[in-house]
């Protein structure tokens, strides 16, 4: 027997969704404004959008943005299967038990603790090979790669404990080298996890700011840092259009990650 929603429940849906959404239309509409007002509509025009587009430091910032990311995840990507792999080959029960502790602090951990003490560290080790400019792309990967494994890691176990290893073990009494069986056997079964991760580690690299902005230096600047630095002055549509930019790239990524997790269900779904 189906539940029917009250009117009551889904006037509070709509309510949330709209308080949650609304500023976002709103940001939408105002990059598309005529004129420079940020609160009063003067007809359409995409004159902000081809200012913005020829703007060379935001067109900098966006590839420098898109550069860290490409290279948050692929780093990410890779060492967080090795780790998944380590962590569940392993039958040492309390060192698995404290590596995935470890694994899930940077997740609780606020991003502005994680920011400052990473600072500091790459400061230190700056003093210490001699170094005065220590911040830069590198401190910004190593920073990005540092919160964005956990969640690779957390997306490729799960994964790992739904294959059944047997078929790997019978790959091996076949002939087949050990990392030919992982690449032919067990990539296949936990792809989906694999994309899940790099799609998150991608979308949580591209809009990160609190981080970014304790770790960047004066020679890389990311696009959310740019962003910041616009809202100190008076703002414009063009910074709604930048706004506008991000969140559509990275709804399109939720959107064929989704996809993809859909996908790979009904194919397990018929393998069953």
């Amino acid at each position: 027997m189906k539940s029917k929603t009250s009117p009551l429940s889904k006037l509070y849906m709509l309510l949330i969704f709209f308080f949650l959404y609304a500023p976002i239309i709103v940001m939408t509409a105002f990059s598309f404004n005529k004129s420079s007002s940020t609160y009063q509509m003067n007809g359409l025009s995409n004159y902000w959008w081809i200012r913005m587009f020829n703007d060379g430091a935001a067109m900098s910032a966006l590839k420098n943005t898109l550069i860290l990311a490409v290279a948050t995840t692929v780093f990410s990507t890779i060492l967080g299967i090795l780790a998944a792999v380590g962590l569940f080959e392993t039958k040492h029960k309390l060192y698995k038990r404290s590596m995935m502790t470890v694994t899930n602090i940077p997740l609780m951990n606020p991003e502005i603790v994680t920011g400052i003490s990473m600072m500091l560290l790459f400061v230190f080790a700056g003093t210490i090979i001699h170094k005065s400019e220590v911040l830069g792309f590198t401190t910004l990967l190593i920073a990005h790669i540092t919160f964005c494994l956990p969640y690779v890691i957390l997306n490729v176990i799960p994964k790992l404990r739904q294959f059944d290893m047997n078929i790997y073990e019978a790959a091996l009494d076949l002939g087949c080298k050990p990392f030919k069986a992982f690449i032919k056997v067990v990539m296949p079964e936990i792809l989906s996890g694999i994309i899940t991760g790099a799609v998150m580690s991608f979308t949580l690299s591209l809009d990160d700011f609190i981080i970014s902005y304790f770790t960047n230096g004066p020679s890389f600047q990311t696009l959310p840092i740019y962003i910041f630095s616009l809202t100190k002055k008076r703002v414009k549509p063009d910074m709604f259009s930048l706004s506008t930019l991000m969140f559509v790239v990275i709804l399109l990524l939720l959107v064929l990650m989704n996809a993809a997790q859909s996908r790979a269900e009904k194919k397990e779904e018929k393998r069953i």
